[in-house]
């Protein structure tokens, strides 16, 4: 009887994490505490946590893995994208130099045959003048 009074007490007195952290006294109750809710348990669910226990770390592990390969390729894609943009910009503004330069040389040919075509116009009215 007096030691289920004493475990009472126990629980009701139960210190704060606070005051468990001040005196070191608390930490060994718990401690103890929790030592022997381990034992309690059966060796079925304990090697049942065991297993769980283990899923949790492979999936953990799974979970980083495919993180740290998912940043790579979207490393390797953005690499990609951004090279394949490059290409495309340096392809167009080549067609588009290329084009220019073609607009440049017909703009030069149409001047000197309208050059010409002044010149013969001009030797037409003063034959015809004279």
């Amino acid at each position: 009887m007096e030691c289920e009074g004493i475990q009472v007490l126990r629980k009701r007195m139960k210190p704060t994490m606070e005051e468990e952290l001040k005196d070191g006294a608390g930490l060994e109750i718990v401690g103890k505490e929790e030592s022997e809710t381990n034992i309690v348990g059966s060796e079925e669910m304990e090697l049942n946590i065991a297993h769980i226990l283990q899923r949790i770390e492979r999936f953990t592990e799974m979970i980083s893995e495919l993180l740290e390969s998912g940043k790579t390729m979207f490393k390797e894609l953005s690499n990609e994208f951004e090279e394949r943009l490059i290409m495309i910009h340096k392809e167009h503004m080549g067609k588009w130099q290329e084009e220019i330069k073609e607009l440049r040389l017909f703009d030069a040919s149409n001047e000197e045959a309208s050059a010409i075509l002044h010149n013969a116009r001009y030797l037409l009215q003063n034959h015809h003048i004279d």
